[in-house]
């Protein structure tokens, strides 16, 4: 087995400063910090933010709080329009490092979209979540969001624990919206995007992939649509062509089979809920959200800001831990494949 490198140099983004996102930053840190030795956490946020949390001592070389100041005061669950900026902000110096060479990974806490829309006074685009911005800010015209998850053994019938990866065509789109962003070269460039970084960051050989259709029962035939004739079912078989191991294309209803996690290794749905309504009902708030296609790194929680709880000592890290620890190993894989190509 190869030896695992060390030190991980690791970003955390604490996201929107009235959510739960810079409490559930630190605590994570904190206990994945505890848990791996071989790593090293920058935190990125307002120290404003972090001052009721004591750091122990022994963790205090590998642990780094890089302050950024809000433009506004903040309270628990009161969102503040004149902070959008900073959220931005905080983003934006995580990516720069990662592309600096300073950080292996970056890892983000939630956001709130409607508050850095309303926040916007420069007339740009309206801001549609994370894995947009970092595609633009990294420069690539198509990224995937995809949701992974450790399902236990027990869990639908399982007997033993297997990994649950669900990948999306069209990510934060009105659902009639949808059939219009559908055309065989992008469904494909999605194929190939979950493929390469299957192999290259996930370090899996020879990846399985199930595709769905996009309309009930998978067109029927044609029956009930014909995108599945005239866009999806073209852009496997080039797929194929490519030597990609897909199928498909499934009915929404039928292609998240339990008993096909032995054998697949991505699920790649058409639209946001058709993907993430199943996975969310499995992974019981312990998912990670991981954009694809990046020159980076970049994995999340699969949860929001939370605002509700936001404050009150009670959110749970578990999501931002399992995003700490997937963010290390892919970071792990990238050293270890370059190790073995020198």
């Amino acid at each position: 087995m190869i030896q695992q490198p060390a030190p991980v140099n690791l970003v955390i983004s604490s996201g929107e400063p009235a959510g739960v996102g810079p409490e559930v930053s630190i605590a994570a840190a904190l206990a994945f910090l505890q848990e791996q030795t071989a790593s090293t956490i920058t935190l990125l946020g307002d120290c404003s933010l972090f001052s009721a949390t004591e750091i122990p001592e022994e963790l205090s070389n590998r642990f780094k709080l890089e302050s950024i100041a809000l433009a506004s005061p903040t309270t628990a669950g009161q969102l503040n329009p004149a902070n959008a900026q900073y959220v931005l902000s905080i983003l934006d110096a995580a990516v720069k490092g990662c592309f600096d060479g300073r950080f292996d990974a970056m890892v983000t806490a939630p956001i709130q979209k409607s508050v850095i829309n309303q926040g916007n006074t420069s007339n740009e685009d309206l801001f549609t979540g994370h894995t947009e911005y970092l595609a633009k800010l990294c420069h690539q015209d198509h990224v995937v969001m995809m949701l992974c998850a450790s399902l236990p053994a027990g869990l639908l019938g399982l007997h033993k624990s297997s990994d649950l990866r669900v990948a999306l065509v069209t990510t934060h789109l009105p659902l009639r919206e949808v059939p219009g962003a559908l055309n065989q070269q992008y469904v494909l460039e999605t194929i190939q995007i979950v493929d390469r970084d299957l192999r290259a960051k996930f370090g899996i050989a020879k990846p399985v992939i199930r595709l769905a259709g996009l309309n009930p029962h998978a067109g029927e035939s044609g029956y009930l649509g014909r995108e599945e004739i005239d866009v999806i079912l073209p852009a496997i078989e080039a797929a194929k062509d490519l030597g990609i191991q897909i199928s498909g294309p499934y009915p929404g209803d039928t292609m998240f089979d339990a008993k096909a996690l032995d054998s697949v290794d991505a699920f790649i749905a058409m639209y946001h809920d058709q993907g993430l309504a199943p996975f969310k009902f499995v992974s019981f708030g312990g998912g990670v959200n991981v954009t694809l296609g990046l020159p980076i790194i970049r994995t999340s929680v699969d949860h929001g800001t939370a605002l509700d709880i936001a404050g009150k000592g009670i959110a749970d890290p578990g999501s931002m831990l399992e995003a700490l620890r997937l963010a290390y190993q892919l970071a792990v894989n990238i050293k270890n494949a370059k190790n073995l190509s020198r």
